[in-house]
């Protein structure tokens, strides 16, 4: 199975990209399957209905999460309601919503788990006990043909960790949250595929996504002032292809970076 996974999509630019350019992209990179980061995809912060619905008409199978899920506080009910959509499965008890999910297609099935860290984060629900509770109640090439995990998370050692704890039990561990694709995608020694940061579908003349001058006038003066707003280039659309076995365990990783100034095209 060849899996696509596409980091945060920041503003209207990126997700209008996806939109344009996935099916493209399935065709001829003969994707079976594919998932997108959209937390950060209405304006910076959030996702709502509308554009959930636009990415699945483009051929999005999955929408994973994080932090800012609950900017546009119309998500509230749409989550319950659309299974495709995921939150961080180590928010508490109680929270609206699904943290991971298996979703059917004609190429097999694929488990989803969506999980943020805690370091420099909120204070959440242990995500690697939940992890390991997860993972073997799912083993890897039974019921599923692959599993794929989003750690939404601030530090690199936190990622790593999980990429190693998952080793052998997951078809891909990849890291977002950080908005800048790191270059150490690998296969972890048991067969699972990892990297630190997907990267995020943005413009990368930006300051992680957003219009230069606030954020750099933040910087310099230590003051507060007016709202971020997505800075809105040509995007880059950053993430990772791998191909999995019949064992659901990974042969191949490659990153992907299409468009902008990170275009390895």
């Amino acid at each position: 199975m060849r899996i696509i996974f596409l980091g945060d999509i920041v503003g209207r630019a990126a997700r209008e990209e996806i939109q344009n350019s996935l099916p493209k992209i399935k065709e001829e990179h003969k994707i079976d399957f594919a998932i997108v980061n959209g937390e950060n995809a209405a304006g910076g912060f959030g996702i709502t209905e509308e554009i959930c619905n636009n990415l699945f008409v483009s051929g999005v199978d999955c929408i994973t999460t994080g932090n800012h899920l609950w900017d546009q506080r119309e998500i509230l009910n749409y989550i319950d309601c659309e299974q495709r959509l995921l939150r961080p499965a180590n928010f508490p008890n109680g929270t609206p919503g699904k943290g991971f999910g298996v979703f059917e297609n004609e190429f097999g099935n694929v488990l989803v788990i969506n999980l943020m860290g805690r370091l420099f984060m909120d204070p959440l629900d242990d995500p690697f006990k939940l992890i390991d509770e997860i993972l073997d109640s799912n083993p890897i090439g039974k019921n599923n043909d692959a599993i794929v995990i989003d750690f939404h998370g601030e530090a690199t050692s936190e990622k790593v960790a999980m990429g190693h704890f998952c080793d052998g039990r997951a078809s891909l561990v990849v890291g977002t949250h950080t908005h800048i694709p790191t270059s150490d995608y690998q296969i972890l020694p048991s067969g699972t595929a990892y990297q630190s940061d997907a990267g995020m579908c943005g413009d990368y003349d930006s300051v992680i996504g957003m219009e230069k001058t606030e954020p750099m006038r933040r910087f310099l003066e230590k003051t507060p002032g007016n709202r971020f707003n997505p800075a809105q280039g040509e995007p880059t659309l950053c993430g990772v292809i791998i191909e999995t076995e019949k064992n659901g365990l990974s042969k191949s990783i490659e990153p992907i970076r299409l468009g902008g100034v990170l275009s390895s095209t």
